[in-house]
């Protein structure tokens, strides 16, 4: 199986040995970040630092000053890493190590442009802007998106491109200091706590047949109970069904769902119009299409009519894997991924890699993806070079 390492610029930027190690644990692609969100990462093997702090979400790469002109949204510069261009700097020495590169981009994910622009933002029923999260419903942010997905994505000595954020973010977030957990929410609570009611999405609601004014009532008396002290472990759709009831779920899942595969769509044609032909293009996506976050939901067999395949959160146990990857079972004319942390304090397992690469085999996976090897530990990256070795046999 094909194994891709997720990467940052910084972990290969003023650390000459870096590239020669990443490809000493038996990879053959690293998937390197070019757009990223704000973060705080540890570099536990750099020769010059420890702490990279990323400040606010930026590209990892000299923006071009002519596409961007007249555009009120537009991605910003980082400066945390001193190179004029980190990510062109990472992928040489990457290929002179012999690794194939494929960029890394997150879109609906950017808490600067939330901050900077807050009519961009969700807005739950409450009335509460989440600032991480751009509303994909409204025109100006679509368009930022495709145009950041068309520039991240095809850089220079890439071959392809993994995109994450494709789609609604919500209300999870893993916002730093995060502060959320003393009540309970099961996943539908926390597709309640997701809908948007910016004004785009207010009339996107009315299209479909729903009074947003209403829609907010009814968001408010489901979660009523919740705020109270009963809290929320209703999970999937039949949760979301249980809360809201089957027809105004419908509706608001199908307006979302509608500006979800068309931003998708959007996006991948504008990647390929860029790219050279051969070009993989794939998404994060989880097959729920209510989902939200990193990972967004999507519709199995649309999102594989439109990319070449799609990278799929298998951290956890077998269950985990067969629900994620179950429901694009049968399509080996595409790639699934199968996406395992294997940072053991990030709630990985490398240990268990070898069973795991191998059950997501037998389920259909074809590509493996390790988060992450600038991360990990010395000792998770030596079991993690064992199993591969292993499963190479």
């Amino acid at each position: 199986m094909k194994t891709s390492a997720f990467l940052y610029p910084w972990d290969i930027v003023g650390d000459p040995d870096a590239a020669a190690r990443v490809a000493d644990l038996g990879v053959q692609q690293v998937t390197l970040a070019a757009a990223y969100h704000s973060t705080r990462a540890l570099t536990p093997r750099h020769p010059g630092r420890r702490i990279v702090t990323a400040e606010h979400a930026a590209v990892l790469y000299p923006p071009d000053a002519g596409r961007w002109a007249g555009h009120e949204l537009r991605p910003y510069e980082q400066s945390w890493v001193a190179s004029d261009d980190p990510y062109a700097e990472a992928v040489q020495a990457l290929a002179d190590a012999g690794l194939e590169v494929h960029s890394w981009v997150v879109l609906a994910h950017n808490s600067r442009l939330g901050a900077e622009h807050p009519d961009t933002s969700v807005v739950n029923a409450y009335g509460d802007r989440y600032p991480w999260a751009p509303c994909i419903a409204q025109p100006a942010v679509r368009a930022y998106l495709v145009e950041l997905a068309r520039e991240a994505a095809v850089r220079g000595g890439t071959r392809g491109t993994e995109l994450e954020s494709c789609g609604w973010y919500g209300f999870a977030h893993l916002h730093a200091h995060d502060k959320i957990a003393g009540v309970g929410l099961g996943d539908a609570a926390q597709y309640l706590m997701s809908l948007c009611f910016c004004p785009d999405c207010r009339a996107g609601y009315g299209a479909h047949g729903v009074d947003a004014d209403d829609l907010v009532l009814a968001v408010r008396a489901a979660l009523a109970p919740v705020w109270a002290g009963a809290g929320s472990s209703e999970a999937g759709w039949t949760g979301v069904e249980k809360l809201l009831g089957a027809d105004l779920a419908a509706a608001t899942l199908e307006f979302r769902g509608k500006m979800a595969r068309t931003l998708q769509e959007s996006a991948v044609a504008a990647v390929r119009a860029a790219a050279a032909e051969g070009f993989q293009v794939l998404l994060h996506a989880d097959p729920a299409p209510y989902r939200t976050g990193a990972n967004v939901g999507v519709d199995p067999q649309h999102i594989l009519s439109v990319a070449d395949g799609v990278v799929l959160p298998c951290t956890g146990g077998d269950a985990a894997r067969e629900a994620v990857l179950g429901p694009f079972a049968g399509r080996s004319d595409r790639v699934l991924a199968a996406n395992f942390t294997v940072v053991t304090g990030m709630g990985g397992s490398p240990a268990t890699l070898e069973h795991d690469a191998a059950h997501a085999a037998s389920l259909g996976a074809d590509q493996l993806r390790l988060y992450h090897a600038g991360l990990a530990s010395g000792p998770d990256l030596r079991t993690v070079a064992g199993a591969l070795s292993r499963l190479g046999r």
